[in-house]
Formats: structure tokens, sequence, C-alpha cells
């Protein structure tokens, strides 16, 4: 096992309820608890396995909504208390990652932070230290960096960082300097980027000197920023802490971090990027967990349950069951089935992105009970 590099401290923000995954991924038990690779651990458990190594078992922090709380805990029995930070409601990936960089600032001055989502699929574990370690020595430099995924089709449904010069840095010979962040590409356009080669897919890693972070969002966005500034100063303080929350929270601007931090950093020349070689994906529909779990034969129906009992003639896709019933598939190609207690999905991978659709619609005709 390697040694923890000792500035470093890792966040995980565990948010939202992976939409595209309904009815597997609910409110109260959303994509991260879940185990989708047959791992036997939640993706939760397995980002923190993923970072232990990096940062030590006292120096991983996890943004996470007061309704998990207790989940989280219970997956992460050796996290300390003063490391689990509790969003009252949901104000999207700068305020959560804002924050925990504001409290570890101000516990230690000089840290550097690297945020990890709780809900994604990495392998290859030494490829991704690796990218980590470098992305560390280049935010040292003061940089904010990120880790970017060389693309393996034309997709449609990531965002893109388009690489541009070389950036020479002791530790980090991947190293390059960001042109621009890109958003979802048309089909088209996804085509032109494969072939490119100098764009990478965005997986959301941002690896930064605390303060250099928050020095951008007081840039781009000085009213988030200063309410961050007034909950951190609050928060190791039990008793204020309450307040202070009860206060600021609601008045947070809801903007993710590629808007608040990356765009502009990059605009700013100040943004660089390390090509990750490990197998990642985000888990984004059914049809990403089909793919995760066929094991490389695409014609063969991939199953996750416990006690699944799945009968299959000529069908490929993917089944998730949570009950006991019988299942039977016969002749359908491509096919998603997921069986909940108080829910039934059926798809094709085609249309898995449509998903979310339907939890708009559930929303809207008040049914929220099941979601």
């Amino acid at each position: 096992m390697s040694t923890p590099v000792s500035d470093f401290h890792a966040i995980i923000p565990a948010g939202g309820i992976g939409s595209r995954l309904w009815p597997l991924s609910r409110a109260d038990a959303p994509k991260f608890l879940h185990d989708l690779t047959g791992s036997g651990h939640t993706l939760l458990q397995d980002t923190w396995n993923r970072l232990e190594p990096l940062a030590g078992p006292d120096r991983i922090a996890v943004v996470t909504g007061r309704a998990h709380r207790a989940a989280v805990e219970k997956e992460l029995p050796g996290i300390p208390d003063k490391n689990v930070i509790l969003e009252s409601e949901p104000r999207d990936s700068t305020a959560a990652i804002g924050l925990a960089a504001a409290i570890l600032a101000r516990r230690e001055p000089d840290v550097i932070i690297g945020s990890f989502a709780a809900d994604h699929v990495i392998r290859v574990p030494h490829l991704f230290d690796w990218a980590v370690k470098q992305a560390i020595a280049v935010a040292r430099e003061g940089y904010i960096c990120t880790i970017g995924i060389p693309p393996t089709e034309p997709s449609i449904g990531f965002g893109y960082i388009k690489k541009a010069a070389e950036l020479i840095v002791d530790g980090a010979p991947e190293a390059a300097t960001v042109e621009r962040f890109v958003e979802k590409p048309d089909l088209d356009t996804a085509k032109e980027y494969f072939a490119d080669r100098s764009y990478l897919w965005n997986a959301g890693m941002f690896i930064s000197r605390a303060d250099v972070l928050l020095g951008e969002i007081a840039e781009s966005r000085p009213q988030l920023y200063a309410g961050l500034m007034d909950l951190a100063e609050a928060w190791d303080d039990r008793d204020a802490r309450g307040p202070v929350v009860d206060r600021v929270w609601p008045t947070l601007e809801k903007i993710a971090i590629d808007y608040a931090v990356a765009e502009p950093a990059a605009a700013r020349g100040r943004l660089a990027v390390i090509p990750g070689h490990f197998d990642w994906d985000d888990v984004g529909d059914f049809a990403s967990l089909a793919k995760l779990n066929s094991h490389g034969r695409p014609n063969d129906l991939a199953i996750l349950g416990e006690n699944a009992r799945i009968l299959s003639d000529a069908a490929s896709g993917i089944v998730v069951s949570q009950t006991n019933r019988v299942i039977s598939l016969i002749g359908v190609k491509d096919i998603v089935v997921v069986d909940t207690p108080d829910a039934l999905l059926v798809t094709t991978s085609e249309n898995a992105q449509r998903v979310k659709g339907v939890v708009d619609a559930l929303k809207l005709s008040g049914r929220g009970e099941v979601l």
C-alpha cells in the first residue's frame, strides 16, 4: 500500500438521487449507496477505498445531505465525525465542494484538496493513483487541475475538455493547460472531438490548493464566496454552526463547479488537466450499467440482485431485481428491466437517457412517494 500524500485531503461529494437510474436509485437510497458492479461494496465504499491510500483514513471528507448521514456513517464506519459535512438542502456542486474547501483551509491553510464523486466506477487503481499524484504536483504550482478521460467513443453523454499547451511541472509529465470546457455535444461534434484526440471527457475531478479554489470562487461568484466563508468560520463551533447554516445556506447560489470555477479558470489560464488512463464510468443510465456488467459480452443479459429469479432465452440487456418475482425474457435485445417492490421500469438501452423524464413526470403528477 502506498504512503498517503501528507498535504492532501480528499473530498467526496455524495449528493443527487441519480434520476436516470430510477426506480433503483431513490431520494432515500441514491446511486452511491448501491452496489452496481457486483463488487460487494457500494459505490461510496469503493470511492473511499480508492482514496484511502492517497489521503489516509483521517483525511477524507464526505459532503452529503442530512437525510443520508446515518447511511453514510454505516457505509464508512471509520470516518471521523468532523469529516462528515452535512448540507441542509442541495445547492449544487460549487456550494458542496467550496464549503468543504473552506472548512479544510481553516483547519490547514496550505492543504491541497481533491474532489471525487461518490458514484463513479473506476478500475485499474494504480493508474488512478498516478493521475491524482500528477494532479497534486500541478496543484502545488498554483493551478486548479482536473483529470480528463481519453474518449473511447464519440459520446454525447459527457462534457469535454480541450487540452492546450504542455505544462512543465516536476512529477507531472502528462500535464497540459486547458483551452476550454465544452458542453455535451451533438453526435457530429462528438465524432469531431473523438477524431481530434486533444479532447478528453470531463470526469468531474478537481484537485487544487484549497485557497486557490476559493480564490477562483471569490472572483467569479463573490456573494457565494462570502456565504461559504461565513459558514466555514462557524462550522467547527457546534453552538454557532446551526444559526449560521439556517441563515446562510438557503441564500447560496445553485451552480455547478464547472461553471463557477472550471470555465473561468480555463479562460484565465489557471486550469490544467492530467489524462486519466484508468477505466472510468459515471454510471449515468441503465445502458451504462448494462455495459459495465456485461464483462465484454454485449449479447449477454446482465443480472443484478441478490435473489434475482430470471429466466432468459436469446435475450440481452440488463435486469435489476429487488423482488422475488420470476422474470422471464424471451427474444428481446438490449432490454432494461428494473423490478422493485413498488415500481417497475421497462425500456431499452437506446432509450435509457429518457428515464429522467419519467421522474420529472412523477414529480409533476404528485406521485413523489415512489421517488
